[in-house]
């Protein structure tokens, strides 16, 4: 009677993990996310310090495929926090890849970084891992003293201390009074 009710509860256990496998499987064949938040503020902290938040009204977590990602459909709003100031970037679609920590955003991008400066782009990438972002779409950067550069597409480091740009004009405001005083 004993090895009876071992071999029942023994195929019951096995039969259980294979329908985890099935329903995961049916989930992936109809392409569902395997999780979905609804207005999400998430909280970002080092060392006991907010390093950055994000808001978003809605994810959409698909990391249970084989290439995982994590899409924000109605957009993003991340708020970086550095030395007591602030830079903050928006855009109206974004996806995060897992595996390679990618981040697209799309549609309407702007960043505003703690110094006035203000980048507008089609869609912006950036990578998490080596700290750079690029984009090959038009893109607007107005400067806090009023100039300004339009160009077809750049690369940068994340502080824009190094900054590549390919077919842009634009209009730099020079204060001469600082240039006589320096030449003096």
């Amino acid at each position: 009677m004993k090895s009876v009710v071992v071999i029942a509860i023994t195929i019951t256990l096995f039969a259980c993990e294979g329908n985890l496998k099935n329903v995961q499987k049916l989930y992936s064949a109809d392409e569902l996310p395997a999780g979905e938040g609804i207005g999400l503020r998430l909280v970002y902290t080092d060392s006991g310090k907010v390093v950055s938040t994000l808001n978003t009204a809605r994810v959409l977590n698909y990391e249970n495929f084989e290439f995982g990602y994590q899409e924000f459909p109605e957009g993003v709003e991340v708020t970086f926090y550095e030395n007591g100031e602030e830079s903050i970037v928006t855009s109206e679609y974004a996806i995060r890849y897992v595996q390679t920590g990618i981040v697209d955003l799309r549609e309407n991008v702007e960043l505003i970084t703690a110094d006035g400066n203000i980048l507008n782009a089609d869609q912006l990438y950036w990578d998490q891992a080596n700290k750079w972002v690029f984009t090959d779409e038009p893109y607007r950067i107005t400067f806090s003293d009023g100039s300004y550069n339009d160009g077809a597409r750049f690369d940068a480091n994340e502080d824009f201390t190094v900054f590549l740009s390919r077919n842009n004009d634009g209009v730099q405001i020079i204060d001469q009074t600082q240039s006589e005083a320096d030449g003096q």
